[in-house]
C-alpha cells in the first residue's frame, strides 16, 4: 500500500506538537510499547510541489470571477459619552467692576487744589450723554517774587453721542476759564528789588474759550466721516478770536484700489485792541482750503501710502493769497517680521497758528501777537521699529524738517525805566511777557524710544529727542531745547497698592533780552530735571486714595525766562467711583 506523503507529514507534526505540550506541562506519560510493522523511508519522488495557480481540467472553471464588495451601512445608536475636558488650573483674578462716573478731589502745598467730576448716562437704546468738570488752581507762593503768581484753570465739557451699526454721531459743547499773572519780572533791571515799586501794577490776565463741535461717521458709504469745530476765544484785554474748522473725508474704490480724500477748510480771524507799543490795533484773518488725496498699496511685507496735500491760503487782511503743495508719503517694510520694521516717508502741511493754541503752549504771551500760519514745507524721516522680545518694543527715527515762518516765543522788550512809574505800564509791558518771532527754521532731529511691559504689573518707558536747529534771520531758535529726555515706570505692587514715577530732563534754551534804552543780551536758561512720583491705595472698588509728589529735586528752574516754577509739591487726594 502506498503511503501519501502529505498524511505522513501531518501525523509527524501532530506527534511533535503533542510531545512539546506534554513537556511543557511536565506530566508523566508512563511506558508504552509501539510496534512498527514496516519502517517508512520516503523519497523525493513521493512529494510533489504545490503550484501557485493550479491547472484545472474543467474549462468552465478557468475564468476568474470578478468580485464586488458592497458595504451595507445602517445607523447604530451609540452609548459612548466623551468626558468633558478641563482647563488647566490658573490663578483666578476677580474682574474689576467698571463704573460710569467718578469724582476726584486733591489738595496740597502752595494752596494747590485739583477737582474732577465725570458723569455719563445712556439715553434710549443708542444714545448717551456725558459731562466733565475740571479745576486746578494754586494760591502761589514762589519765593522772591514781587508780583502775584496765582493761577486757575477750570473747564466744563458736555457731550451727546448716538451710535448704530451703520453710523455714529457726537456733539460737543464746552467752556474754559483761565487766570494767570505775568510775574516773571527781571528785577535787577529796575534797580534794588523793592516790592513797593510794583504797587499798582496789575499783572493779571484772563482767558475765556467757548467751543462747539461735532463728528459724524458712516460705515457703508463713500462719505466716511466729517468733523467740525468752532472756537470763540477772548481775554481780559478786549482781544477776541474766532476759529472754524471742518474736515469731510471720502473713500473711493477704483480698479480695486481704495482712494481716500480729505477736504479741509480752516479759518482763523481775530484782533488785538493794541500792539505792544500802544500805537494801533492788530487784526488778522486766514482761510486755508485744502485737499488731501491718498491711496494705499499693501503687500505681504511692505506697505506704501502715497498721497499729496494742496492748500490755498487767503490772507483776508492783506490780500496776500498763496498756493502750497506738500508730499504725503509713508512706507514700511518688514525686515524681520514684527521684530524689525523699516519705515520712511515725507510729509508737510500748512499749520494754522491761533491765539488760543499759542496761549496754551505759553500762557504768558502778551495780547499783542502777530498771527500767521506756518509753512511746513517737508518733514523727511526714516527709522526702525519693532520688538526686542514679546514684552519689549523700540522705535528709533531720524528726520530733517524745513519750516518757513515758524513761530518762536521771544520775550518782549523791557521798558525805558526813565519814563514814568511802573504803574504807568500795562501788566505785560515790563519785559515779563512774550511775543512771536517768525523765521525759517531747518531742524535735524533724532528720536529713540523703548517700552517694556515686564509683567502685567510692571510697565516701563524711556525716550529721548535730540534737535539741531538752523535759523535764517534770528540768532537762535529761541526757547527751543536741543535735548529732551523722559522716562516713566508704573507698578502694581499688590491688588490694593500701586505706584509710579516719572523723570523729565530738558536741555538749555536761549532767549533774547531787549532793553528799552538800547542793546540786547542773549540769556541762557539752564537745563532742568523734574522728578515726580505717586502712590495709591485702592480701599475698595469705589474708593481710592493717592499721594503725588512733584519736583522732588526741589528745583526752582525756569521753564520760561524769569518764570521760576513751584518747588517741591505734595498733593493728597481721593477718587470715588459711582453709578446712578
Amino acid at each position: 500500500m502506498k503511503i501519501n506523503f502529505q498524511y505522513t507529514a501531518l501525523i509527524l507534526l501532530l506527534a511533535t506538537f503533542q510531545f512539546s505540550s506534554a513537556q511543557k506541562e511536565g506530566e508523566d506519560l508512563g511506558n508504552e510499547v509501539v510496534n512498527v510493522v514496516k519502517p517508512y523511508a520516503p523519497t523525493i519522488s513521493d512529494a510533489f510541489k504545490i503550484k501557485e495557480t493550479p491547472s484545472l481540467e474543467d474549462e468552465d472553471n478557468s475564468k476568474k470571477e470578478e468580485i464586488k464588495y458592497n458595504i451595507f451601512s445602517f445607523p447604530v445608536a451609540s452609548t459612548f459619552t466623551p468626558s468633558k475636558g478641563r482647563a488647566a488650573a490658573v490663578d483666578k483674578t476677580a474682574q474689576e467692576r467698571l463704573f460710569k462716573n467718578y469724582v476726584t478731589l486733591a489738595i496740597g502745598n502752595y494752596g494747590n487744589a485739583n477737582a474732577e467730576l465725570f458723569v455719563t448716562e445712556n439715553v434710549g437704546e443708542s444714545g448717551y450723554i456725558g459731562g466733565m468738570l475740571r479745576h486746578f488752581s494754586s494760591q502761589g507762593g514762589i519765593k522772591d517774587l514781587v508780583l502775584e503768581d496765582k493761577f486757575s484753570n477750570s473747564a466744563l465739557d458736555l457731550t451727546y453721542g448716538y451710535k448704530q451699526s451703520n453710523l455714529s454721531w457726537t456733539a460737543d459743547l464746552g467752556y474754559q476759564h483761565q487766570i494767570y499773572y505775568w510775574y516773571g519780572v527781571q528785577q535787577d533791571y529796575f534797580g534794588v528789588p523793592d516790592p513797593a515799586k510794583y504797587n499798582g501794577v496789575d499783572a493779571q490776565h484772563t482767558f475765556h474759550n467757548f467751543y462747539l463741535g461735532s463728528k459724524l461717521a458712516l460705515n457703508d458709504s463713500f462719505f466716511k466721516e466729517a468733523s467740525f469745530k468752532f472756537n470763540r476765544f477772548w481775554d481780559s484785554f478786549d482781544s477776541a478770536e474766532n476759529r472754524f474748522y471742518i474736515k469731510p473725508s471720502f473713500d473711493f474704490t477704483i480698479n480695486d484700489t481704495k482712494i481716500k480724500t480729505d477736504l479741509i477748510v480752516d479759518y482763523v480771524g481775530g484782533d488785538f485792541s493794541n500792539n505792544y507799543d500802544d500805537t494801533g490795533a492788530i487784526k488778522y484773518g486766514y482761510t486755508n482750503f485744502g485737499v488731501h488725496p491718498s491711496f494705499v498699496i499693501n503687500r505681504s511685507d511692505w506697505t506704501i501710502d502715497l498721497g499729496a496735500a494742496a492748500f490755498y491760503s487767503l490772507d483776508l487782511e492783506n490780500s496776500n493769497n498763496k498756493f502750497f503743495v506738500y508730499p504725503e508719503i509713508n512706507a514700511s517694510l518688514k525686515v524681520v517680521g514684527d521684530l524689525m520694521i523699516f519705515y520712511a516717508g515725507a510729509e508737510g502741511g500748512l499749520d494754522q497758528n491761533s491765539y488760543r493754541d499759542l496761549s496754551n503752549q505759553n500762557p504768558f504771551v502778551s495780547p499783542t501777537l502777530s498771527i500767521a500760519p506756518t509753512d511746513r514745507q517737508y518733514d523727511i524721516f526714516a527709522g526702525l521699529k519693532g520688538k526686542l522680545s514679546s514684552a519689549v518694543s523700540y522705535n528709533v527715527r531720524g528726520s530733517y524738517t524745513s519750516e518757513k515762518n515758524k513761530a518762536l516765543f521771544l520775550v518782549n522788550q523791557l521798558p525805558d525805566v526813565g519814563v514814568g512809574f511802573l504803574s504807568d505800564f500795562k501788566g505785560y509791558q515790563l519785559g515779563n511777557s512774550f511775543q512771536l518771532a517768525y523765521d525759517d527754521v531747518k531742524t535735524i532731529s533724532f528720536f529713540g524710544e523703548l517700552k517694556a511691559d515686564f509683567t502685567k504689573n510692571v510697565a516701563f518707558g524711556v525716550n529721548a529727542t535730540f534737535n539741531s536747529y538752523k535759523t535764517d534771520a534770528q540768532q537762535e531758535a529761541w526757547n527751543l531745547p536741543a535735548l529732551k529726555l523722559a522716562t516713566t515706570v508704573d507698578v502694581n505692587i499688590t491688588p490694593k497698592w500701586y505706584a509710579g514715577a516719572s523723570l523729565f530732563f530738558v536741555g538749555e534754551r536761549k532767549d533774547l533780552i531787549q532793553y528799552g534804552i538800547g542793546g540786547t543780551d542773549i540769556a541762557t536758561l539752564d537745563s532742568y530735571l523734574d522728578a515726580n512720583a505717586h502712590v495709591g491705595f485702592k480701599y475698595n472698588e469705589r474708593w481710592t486714595a493717592f499721594l503725588k509728589l512733584n519736583n522732588i529735586a526741589n528745583q526752582a528752574y525756569e521753564k520760561w525766562l524769569n518764570y521760576p516754577v513751584q518747588q517741591f509739591q505734595v498733593m493728597l487726594g481721593a477718587n470715588y467711583k459711582f453709578d446712578f
